[in-house]
This record gives structure tokens, sequence and C-alpha cells, in this order.
């Protein structure tokens, strides 16, 4: 018998592992103590107003490109 990890010995097995089998709170605490050591390190990137002016406008021409794209 094959002693892989995929459940039912599938190779096409989808389940989540690792930090996305986590719950949602699980990640936030995790990615918050990321970013306040990068913070604390110098090594975070802080955005400007115009950057994240910026980054909005470019976030809302993505969605609007896709909104016909996408299935409801």
């Amino acid at each position: 018998m094959d002693n892989n990890n995929n459940t039912n010995n599938n190779p096409n097995n989808t389940d989540k592992r690792g930090f996305a089998s986590m719950d949602a709170e699980k990640q936030r605490e995790i990615a918050s103590k990321g970013g306040k050591a990068a913070h604390e390190k110098g090594t975070a990137h802080e955005f400007t107003s115009a950057e994240a002016t910026e980054a909005g406008k470019k976030g809302g021409q993505a969605r609007s490109a896709n909104a016909n794209t996408e299935p409801e």
C-alpha cells in the first residue's frame, strides 16, 4: 500500500493544509504578529496617502474589469 499523505490516496486531493486549514481568527492572529514584527524590525512598508489612493484605484479597476466574468 502506498503511504502518501493524500486522503484516500487521491493524488488530486485539494484538502486545505497549513495556513489555509486554520480558522480565520487564528490566521489573523498569526498575520498580526508578522506585521508587528516587521514594523519593529523596520522592514514593513508604510503606504503614503498617495500610494494608498493609487492602490485603491487599481483594486477598483480590477474589480470592475472582472465584474462580468465572475459567477454569482
